[in-house]
């Protein structure tokens, strides 16, 4: 089942305090970017992030789930709700990951 639009909405709402987040539509889903680096994404209209280190600090005990199948394991944030707690995981995971080839 694709991600909807609408929960992208609702995602990046969520996601505006924490700085420069952009998305990509890929194949019914949506990978998404802040300050040009891949954080997770939206998939079955979940909000998946990679677990860094400090991800899994946040989110101890966040489900891991795959974003499709034969992908990597990725954290489910559940805490969509807490925008002061999005925008600190999203400025650790930010910290955190390597700058994206050119």
């Amino acid at each position: 089942m694709p991600s909807s639009k609408p929960y992208l909405d609702f995602i990046l709402d969520q996601l505006s305090g924490a700085g420069d987040v952009s998305y990509r539509p890929m194949m019914g889903e949506y990978v998404l970017y802040c300050r040009g680096k891949v954080i997770g994404g939206i998939y079955d209209d979940r909000f998946l992030v990679k677990p860094t280190r400090s991800a899994l600090s946040m989110m101890p005990d966040a489900k891991k789930e795959l974003p499709y199948e034969g992908a990597k394991e990725m954290l489910l944030v559940d805490n969509v709700d807490d925008r002061a707690f999005l925008r600190e995981l999203l400025d650790a995971l930010c910290a955190e990951l390597p700058a994206r080839k050119k």
